[in-house]
C-alpha cells in the first residue's frame, strides 16, 4: 500500500448526531471520512469543520460540475475548509478541470480529483445517455482528460484499475468506491470489489460505507477489513 490508511469512510447519515456518533467511535489513525451531498446540504461547513477538529481527513465529495469560474470558487472554498480531497465531474471538460487546478495554486495540501463514471451505472446506463462504448471505454477517456488536465487522480471502478495504470503515471491517484469486504452485501453497487483485491490491482484509496456505517461494532468492522487487507497483500 502506498498510503498507511487506504480507508475512506462514507458518512451518509441524515442525522448529523448519529454521523457523530460513528466518526467518535472510528479512530483518525486508521480512516479518513467522506462527505456527500446530502449531509453538506444538510448541516454545511460546520460539520466539515467539526469533524476534521476532530482529527480525520476530509473528502468532501460534491462532484462539481458546472461552468469553469464558477467551479473554480467551488474548489477554492473547499480547499479554505481545510479539506484533504475534493473532486469534480471530469465530464465538465478540460476547461472547468483546469480552472479548478488553477484555484488550487497557493493550497497545495488539497487534492483535486475527477469522477469519470458512477459505479451505479452499467454501459447499458450510459448508452442511453448518448455514451458510445462500454463503461470501461468512457472511464479511460476521462481519466485521460484529467490527467491531461493535472488534476491528481479520478474515482473509478476497482474493475477499471488495470487498464488505468497501464496508461497513466503510477503517481496517478485511483480512489475507488463500490468496496465491500468479502461476503458482505453488495447493495446498489453494480461493480464491487473486495478491498484486498482493489489495492492489489493498484488503487490507492477505497471508499467504503455500509459495511463499516451500519456495523453493529464500526471499529471492530474497520480493524478486521485492515486486516484483511494485510493478510492478502
Amino acid at each position: 500500500m502506498s498510503d498507511s490508511k487506504p480507508l475512506i469512510i462514507a458518512l451518509d447519515f441524515a442525522d448529523s448526531r448519529a454521523a457523530y456518533q460513528l466518526v467518535d467511535q472510528l479512530d483518525p489513525g486508521l480512516c479518513r471520512i467522506k462527505i456527500g451531498k446530502e449531509m453538506f446540504t444538510r448541516y454545511g461547513p460546520e460539520l466539515v469543520k467539526r469533524i476534521t477538529a476532530s482529527g480525520f481527513d476530509i473528502f468532501l465529495d460534491l462532484k462539481f460540475h458546472d461552468i469553469p469560474n464558477t467551479v473554480a470558487g467551488a474548489v477554492s472554498a473547499a480547499a479554505d475548509l481545510g479539506v484533504w480531497m475534493v473532486n469534480v465531474h471530469a465530464g465538465g471538460g478540460r476547461a472547468m478541470m483546469e480552472a479548478a487546478r488553477k484555484s488550487l495554486g497557493d493550497k497545495p495540501a488539497t487534492r483535486l480529483i475527477a469522477v469519470t463514471v458512477l459505479t451505479s451505472l452499467s454501459s447499458q446506463d450510459l448508452h442511453e445517455v448518448g455514451v458510445s462504448g462500454s463503461a470501461e471505454e468512457q472511464v479511460a477517456r476521462l481519466a485521460r482528460l484529467t490527467a491531461e488536465s493535472g488534476l491528481d487522480g479520478v474515482v473509478c471502478s476497482a474493475r477499471e484499475i488495470a487498464l488505468l495504470r497501464q496508461n497513466l503515471k503510477p503517481d496517478f491517484l485511483l480512489v475507488t468506491p463500490g468496496i465491500r469486504p468479502a461476503g458482505d452485501d453488495a447493495g446498489d453497487q453494480k461493480r464491487t470489489e473486495t478491498p484486498a483485491t482493489a489495492l492489489a490491482r493498484g488503487s490507492n484509496y477505497l471508499v467504503i460505507g455500509r459495511p463499516v456505517t451500519q456495523a453493529a461494532d464500526p471499529l471492530l468492522k474497520l480493524r478486521q477489513i485492515m486486516q484483511e487487507i494485510h493478510s492478502k497483500i
